[in-house]
């Protein structure tokens, strides 16, 4: 065969995607799995039996060293070790064989060609290698078929936000199977500082999912090298969009292609982990979502968070420290040969830019058994992840006159609750908090938090910023909390009691000093809404209610995005020591409903209808509604709707055609001028 003659190539793109799980991938191009064997036909041979030679190449520079180019003949039977071919039949001019590649391959996009005898190669084409979590030998493997579905296939995912009171959630689309996600991941993996470094050591590194976990939860964050997202915490989103308002990774990923590689604005951490999420699942490494709410971001590596307040119980942005209402990260699951089987399974990696690793904003992996038993000590970032799930809490008062801090109290049980992520098959909420610590305030628990202080050096060393075990121990002579009264909605009034109770047996006349500041989820408080203040006296082992009531009109102005609001009362006792009384409330928007109209028939239009009623007594304008769905309609879909006056129902109508049978997601955003973001998801099973 002269080089000359290209040969033409059937690649078998149904039967092969059919059997490596990759037929949702809308694509012309050969996408497989590794470890498993494909089938091609190509003509343009005689004498095909005769030293049929085959190249498989990937990366800048091609070779053997680097496991990056395999040169194979064709065998009887499958290699266990390299590449292969098998020799399925041949005609008189067509040869059909079976590829396999090993099952630690390198994945990515690869260059196949043939050779015969002493001509030069001819080109067959390309085709993509990906993870197979299907297959016993691969790092990712995964046994439970239904989690492979959930954790590789499934394109709609739950992320559950709000805060440990009070959990909500919304549906995002990852959309990995879409258009050109597929290429965008790759180059996402040939954009990164390992790759521009050193490309060739880069790609040889790829066929180890720890390895790509790492170096992606880099990318996907626009800190050191341009990556995907550019994170925005300040509640001033100008110039990009509110993180709050993107409903999928496939637009995210889309514009960052399009503005040639510019990050995009703006993200927070669950549109990191969602778009990693993404990633991961496109190149098949099964990943989920992990939301842990209370969730302690230590600076200093000391396992403590302090949080400051001044005398008028204002929270003070002083220190690198803070505890967020909730934050959200990933776990992905494979081997880890580097620590010893019984830390594979779930790892964690975190793709918003927190603390620096290595010199760069990465986080990960870190396996979530070494963080249950308190290995700090282990690759990666294992004392950040633990912190974040173990720190105990400080609540300081400070005097900025004289820089001098009291302590009010500090808590070991405040950080990592209702650790939650998605149900496999089910769009219900699973608390996996046992699979990160020992049950709150067990011996067991103390104990890993011991030994993880200890690992870090933190048990022998003087740390002058720490309090003395006296002020720990302090006992408060009062106790209070903060109740809701009636429903946390935004357009409503905002109803508290704040309960005090005397614990002592004699009387005590309390100074209190209350505040509300609108916040976003990472507790940053951004606008002051109400202060007032209070002189009380309490009867011996008396218990009193004092109820607050902060209107719309006085939050409405205020209010983040996030919808959050920090209410906070620093009780001065008189000859007693302070007593800090602090809720965090996350309210909720006004309801959305979406009807589908008839039934949902591939390739045939079905109607759906989204109703909102304007609940405040103003009228809302610059109504929009987004709508996407992986399999339901291309791209997002973004709707005008007129003005609505007080109470006035709006109903809007839109056509779908689905491409694909079985149970889909179609996700609803609506915003306006009061209202923002609010979302909703509804299951659509479509028929053939």
């Amino acid at each position: 065969m002269a080089a000359a003659t290209q040969p033409s190539t059937n690649w078998h793109l149904k039967e092969n995607a059919r059997e490596h799980h990759t037929s949702k991938f809308s694509s012309e191009e050969l996408i497989v799995r590794r470890g498993q064997a494909f089938s091609i036909t190509f003509n343009g041979t005689e004498k095909p039996e005769q030293n049929l030679i085959f190249l498989a190449e990937t990366g800048p520079k091609p070779s053997k060293a680097t496991k990056t180019l395999a040169t194979f003949g064709i065998s009887s039977t499958v290699s266990k070790e390299g590449w292969s071919a098998v020799l399925q039949s041949t005609s008189s001019n067509s040869v059909s064989v079976s590829i396999s590649s090993p099952q630690n391959a390198v994945i990515g996009r690869y260059k196949l060609s043939v050779q015969l005898g002493s001509s030069s190669p001819a080109s067959l084409g390309t085709f993509v290698l990906l993870f197979n979590p299907w297959s016993s030998g691969d790092d990712v493997f995964m046994p439970n078929k239904a989690e492979c579905e959930e954790y590789v296939l499934e394109e709609f995912g739950i992320i559950f936000a709000g805060n440990k009171n009070h959990i909500s959630s919304f549906g995002w689309n990852f959309g990995q199977f879409q258009g050109d996600i597929l290429n965008i991941c790759l180059s996402i993996m040939d954009r990164s500082l390992y790759y521009r470094q050193d490309p060739v050591t880069d790609v040889s590194h790829r066929h180890d999912p720890r390895y790509l976990g790492r170096v992606l939860s880099a990318m996907v964050n626009a800190n050191d090298d341009l990556g995907v997202v550019l994170g925005n915490w300040s509640g001033k989103y100008e110039g990009g969009k509110n993180p709050s308002s993107w409903t999928g990774s496939a637009e995210i990923l889309q514009s960052w292609k399009k503005s040639g590689f510019k990050p995009v604005k703006y993200g927070q951490c669950w549109v990191f982990a969602a778009v990693l999420t993404t990633v991961l699942r496109c190149l098949g490494i099964p990943t989920r979502t992990i939301t842990n709410f209370s969730s302690a971001h230590d600076a200093d590596e000391n396992l403590r968070v302090d949080e400051f307040y001044d005398a008028d119980g204002n929270h003070l942005e002083r220190g690198a420290d803070s505890i967020w209402n909730f934050h959200v990260w990933n776990e992905s699951w494979f081997t880890r040969n580097d620590l010893g089987p019984s830390y594979s399974g779930w790892q964690v990696l975190d793709a918003t830019p927190q603390e620096q690793s290595g010199g760069i904003y990465q986080c990960g992996p870190a396996s979530r058994h070494a963080i249950k038993e308190g290995e700090v000590d282990l690759d990666y970032d294992c004392p950040f992840v633990f912190a974040e799930v173990n720190a105990d809490c400080m609540y300081w008062n400070y005097d900025s006159a004289t820089g001098k801090k009291t302590l009010i109290f500090s808590k070991s049980t405040e950080i990592g609750v209702s650790i939650s992520t998605k149900a496999v098959g089910r769009d219900d909420r699973v608390d996996v908090t046992s699979d990160y610590k020992y049950e709150e305030g067990s011996a067991k628990e103390r104990d890993i938090f011991k030994k993880a202080r200890k690992k870090l050096g933190l048990e022998d060393k003087f740390d002058p910023t720490a309090p003395t075990q006296e002020e720990i121990e302090q006992k408060p002579d009062i106790s209070g909390k903060f109740k809701v009264a009636g429903s946390l909605e935004v357009g409503k009034d905002l109803n508290l009691l704040l309960v005090l109770e005397n614990l002592q047996s004699d009387a005590k006349t309390v100074n209190v000093n209350m505040t509300a500041w609108s916040t976003l989820y990472t507790r940053r408080p951004v606008n002051e809404i109400w202060k007032d203040s209070i002189s009380v006296t309490l009867a011996p082992k008396e218990e009193k209610q004092f109820p607050i009531k902060i209107k719309y009109p006085e939050y409405q102005q205020q209010l983040t995005t996030d919808k959050t609001i920090q209410v906070t009362a620093l009780c001065h006792v008189e000859d007693g020591i302070q007593v800090l009384v602090q809720r965090n409330i996350t309210l909720d928007n006004p309801a959305i409903d979406i009807q589908v109209l008839g039934e949902a028939k591939v390739n045939e239009e079905v109607v759906v209808e989204v109703a909102f009623t304007n609940p405040i007594n103003t009228e809302v304008k610059d109504c929009v509604l987004q709508v996407e769905g992986s399999d339901l309609l291309r791209g997002i879909l973004e709707l005008r709707i007129p003005p609505l006056k007080a109470s006035e129902k709006s109903s809007t109508k839109f056509k779908l055609i689905p491409s694909e049978a079985g149970p889909k997601h179609l996700l609803v955003n609506f915003s306006c001028d009061k209202f923002a973001d609010i979302k909703t998801f509804k299951m659509v099973n479509v028929i053939n």
